[in-house]
């Protein structure tokens, strides 16, 4: 028992220290300071409660800035998993030349962020490749500002958004479609099920937890999402690409109002937290009891 109880003490101890000094101690710290109305310099004397709380919450910009990440939350679950699904169906398949597709595909997630967002600037400029496409294309009248029109920054960074991760779970996908023994194909075909059948009900179900953690990571990351904005547009124009994260960043450390920032900050981990909790009780729940057993 006591040899037991030294192992997981030797095994479990390194990362606990780590788990408490990197994630539970700067969350205690982020609310801490977020109790107080501070620049950064000097010691914490201005405490105001949850003032800062309430002037989040309150906020015309932060609620705006919810808006979009919420938008952009919806807009990867009803375009980015069709085509994620559907390319991982084509990419399962044996074709000539199916490993160069795959690594094309996946390709734009292996670029960092900053190069994304630098690669994609000079492609969405004024008279960049995109505006020289439409015009080739006899498509003059669709040419826009991009990054600089209101009504349309936002789908454009969910497309560069698209672009660089859609490469992921493709590959997760296509990792779930693997685990699928082809012993059933093969019953569904004997049974006179077409191609659309056994997709629809042999393989989709079957693929249904590697789906629920895709939508997992995708609904989290959405809420997250900070890179890309923030290098290709700082939230603007007139904070019509403004998420949570890069408003976090602009009143934190561009204004220097770290109480308010770290009150933004704990206000979005509260959402991101919650909503692991739920999805986790009423979607994972039933994976996880599956895979413990």
């Amino acid at each position: 028992m006591i040899r037991r109880r030294l192992e997981l003490v030797l095994l479990l101890g390194p990362a606990l220290l780590l788990f408490v000094g990197f994630v539970l101690a700067p969350i205690v710290v982020a609310a801490y300071y977020s109790l107080y109305e501070w620049q950064g310099f000097g010691s914490l004397t201005d405490f105001v409660g949850i003032g800062n709380y309430r002037d989040v919450v309150t906020g015309a910009v932060f609620q705006g800035a919810v808006v979009h990440n919420v938008v952009i939350v919806v807009l990867s679950l009803v375009v980015q998993l069709p085509v994620s699904v559907a390319l991982a169906l084509l990419l399962n398949r044996k074709l000539r030349g199916r490993g160069a597709l795959r690594l094309v595909v996946f390709a734009p997630y292996v670029l960092s962020e900053a190069t994304t967002a630098v690669i994609w600037l000079l492609i969405l400029q004024p008279g960049g490749f995109v505006d020289q496409a439409l015009t080739f294309l006899g498509l003059h009248g669709a040419i826009r500002q991009w990054l600089a029109d209101p009504k349309v920054v936002l789908l454009t960074l969910f497309v560069v958004i698209t672009w660089k991760y859609i490469g992921f779970g493709i590959i997760l996908l296509l990792a779930g479609l693997q685990g699928i023994p082809r012993e059933l194909h093969e019953a569904a075909a004997l049974d006179g099920a077409s191609a659309w059948q056994a997709t629809r009900s042999v393989v989709l179900p079957l693929l249904g937890p590697t789906i629920r953690i895709w939508i997992f990571l995708s609904v989290i990351g959405s809420l997250q999402v900070f890179d890309v904005v923030w290098i290709m547009t700082l939230g603007g124009p007139a904070n019509a690409s403004t998420t949570m994260a890069t408003y976090l960043i602009d009143h934190g450390f561009k204004r220097y109002e770290f109480g308010y920032g770290s009150a933004v900050a704990v206000v979005l981990f509260i959402i991101c937290f919650a909503f692991a909790l739920l999805y986790q009780r009423f979607a994972l729940r039933r994976d996880t009891e599956g895979a413990l057993r």
